[in-house]
């Protein structure tokens, strides 16, 4: 591989002169410029990011960490931020924790030996990362939390408006005409989850409705988690006659349960989820859902990142990314015609007396 010494003897120009055109830190005459940069292409020289971090104290490295890369919902944060990152000579470097705040901590401390301009972080399960990022933040590093925040975090953030898309989704079930709502939220320590059943609650006791406290489960956000809890909830006297599910693979969890309990969604029980991902568009039913932008939050993240490592000063910025409920053919008015009783081995509710 050539090095910038081979450069220099190619180009007939001294190691400094070449030091100035790649790393653009002092002004070269034009043609002994156009002959430093023939002699790399020449060469297909490619210049140590690591090196030059190490005489600019920084690379051009954005450091990503995730909690789990097999949600779906992740693939498009990531995605943004790559997009953001790529356009502006950044490139970005992905991490994932398997929302284990052990490994979290080992790719905090990995990675800041790489001098990343900026950090970007979705923090895993019970996430205390002040003293870890405090770290990054002395040495000039820009540090962006989003998506959920940790706990005592007092930096850059970007999240969505959680509480207000819980709050129409649930408004829109009892617009239908439904009672009995039930919510099924995801780890209610993460900030996220706690905004969303917030949000249910806050609907709730807007249109006076009293929402037993069986018929708020808690539970992780995946599908394994939704079908457990959504099991849970259909055995109960009265049965709920709609769920909030605080994302959408909770949510895909629950139309399962709803199926093998042989109730039909929505002429049983109306289900609204919460993310808004593309696969809820091929269910049967498609899936209603509080829409986010994945892309968004992460194009966002990577932007605030990149701004922060050019005025270092600034105040600090909460920024707080709307939502969207999308609804399609999973909410429906309650029925009216059948007593709601738990699903049970029957599989046909019992008709009621007109």
């Amino acid at each position: 591989m050539a090095n910038m010494k081979q450069i220099a003897e190619l180009a007939g120009v001294s190691l400094g002169t070449v030091s100035h055109v790649l790393n653009d830190t002092a002004r070269v005459r034009e043609p002994l410029r156009k002959r430093v940069l023939e002699a790399v292409r020449t060469t297909g020289y490619q210049p140590s990011q690591l090196a030059r971090g190490l005489r600019r104290d920084k690379t051009n490295i954005l450091a990503m960490i995730i909690p789990d890369i097999l949600n779906p919902f992740f693939p498009g944060v990531v995605r943004g931020a790559e997009d953001v990152a790529f356009s502006n000579g950044y490139r970005l470097v992905l991490c994932n924790t398997d929302n284990d705040h052990g490994k979290e901590v080992m790719h905090l401390n990995a990675l800041r030996t790489y001098l990343p301009s900026g950090l970007i972080v979705i923090p895993s399960d019970f996430s205390d990362l002040t003293a870890q990022t405090e770290s990054y933040r002395r040495a000039g590093s820009a540090v962006v939390c989003i998506d959920r925040l940790p706990r005592n975090w007092d930096g850059d953030s970007v999240t969505i408006n959680n509480a207000d898309g819980a709050a129409s989704a649930t408004s829109y079930l009892i617009g239908l005409g439904h009672r009995h709502l039930a919510v099924i939220t995801g780890p209610l320590h993460l900030t996220n989850s706690q905004d969303r059943l917030k949000g249910f609650k806050r609907a709730a006791r807007q249109a006076g409705l009293e929402v037993p406290p069986n018929y708020l489960q808690e539970t992780t956000f995946d599908r394994a988690g939704g079908y457990a809890k959504a099991r849970i909830l259909l055995k109960m006297i009265p049965r709920p006659t709609a769920i909030l599910a605080c994302n959408d693979m909770i949510a895909l969890g629950a139309l399962l349960a709803i199926r093998e309990a042989g109730l039909h969604c929505p002429e049983d029980i109306s289900l609204i989820g919460f993310d808004g991902l593309d696969l809820t568009e091929t269910t049967t039913p498609q899936l209603s859902s509080v829409y986010q932008s994945s892309y968004q939050l992460g194009a966002t993240a990577a932007q605030l990142a990149l701004d922060r490592v050019e005025k270092k000063n600034t105040p600090v910025r909460h920024i707080i990314l709307k939502t969207e409920l999308r609804i399609r053919d999973s909410v429906a008015a309650p029925p009216s015609n059948v007593e709601v009783v738990a699903a049970a081995t029957p599989k046909k509710l019992r008709k009621v007396a007109s």
